[in-house]
C-alpha cells in the first residue's frame, strides 16, 4: 500500500454481517483509508442447517421443514439485506465497494478467509464484540479466528465503550 494508504489497487475486505461492530468496521476503513475500494463479504448459514444445529444443541425436537413451498432461504434474504446496507454505509463512508455473498457450512471465519484468498485480499477488517470468560467460550470470536487462521494483516475494530 502507498505511505498515504490510498492505493486503490489493494483489496481491502470488509467482514460485514450488519451488527454495530461491522458498521463501525466500514466507519474506520472510510476514516483510515478514505476513497479506497473494498470488498464487503457478507456471509450467511442455511436456514435449515442452522435450525438442526440449533435443535441438535440444545435437544430441541425440529418442527417440520416445507422447503417447497419457500420462495428463498430467510438467511439468504437477510443475507442479501445486510450486503445492501452495508454497501450503502461504505457509499456514506466515501467508500467505492463491490459485495460478496457467501454461503457457508462450516464456520463464518472460514468463509471469510476464503473469500480472502480468493482475492488475495491486502487487508481483512473485522469488528468485534470483544467478549471474554463464559461468553466467548460460548460464541468463540470470528475476529481472533480470522486473525489466526487469514495469514495476512487484519485490522480489528474494537466494540465501543
Amino acid at each position: 500500500m502507498s505511505e498515504s494508504g490510498n492505493d486503490k489497487n489493494h483489496v481491502i475486505l470488509i467482514a460485514y454481517d450488519g451488527s454495530r461492530q461491522a458498521k463501525r468496521a466500514i466507519n474506520y476503513v472510510g476514516k483510515f483509508f478514505p476513497g479506497n475500494n473494498v470488498v464487503l463479504v457478507t456471509a450467511w448459514e442455511c436456514f435449515q442447517l442452522q435450525a438442526v444445529r440449533t435443535s441438535g444443541a440444545s435437544g430441541i425436537v425440529q418442527c417440520d421443514w416445507d422447503s417447497e413451498n419457500m420462495i428463498e432461504d430467510p438467511s439468504l434474504t437477510d443475507a442479501r439485506k445486510f450486503a445492501y446496507e452495508g454497501a450503502q454505509l461504505a457509499k456514506a463512508a466515501g467508500l467505492e465497494s463491490e459485495s460478496y455473498i457467501v454461503q457457508y457450512s462450516t464456520s463464518i471465519w472460514n468463509a471469510i478467509t476464503k473469500v480472502a484468498d480468493m482475492l488475495d485480499a491486502d487487508l481483512i477488517v473485522t469488528g468485534t464484540h470483544g467478549r471474554t470468560g463464559f461468553a466467548e467460550l460460548m460464541r468463540p470470536s470470528v475476529s481472533e479466528r480470522v486473525l489466526k487462521n487469514g495469514h495476512r494483516p487484519v485490522l480489528i475494530v474494537p466494540p465501543e465503550n
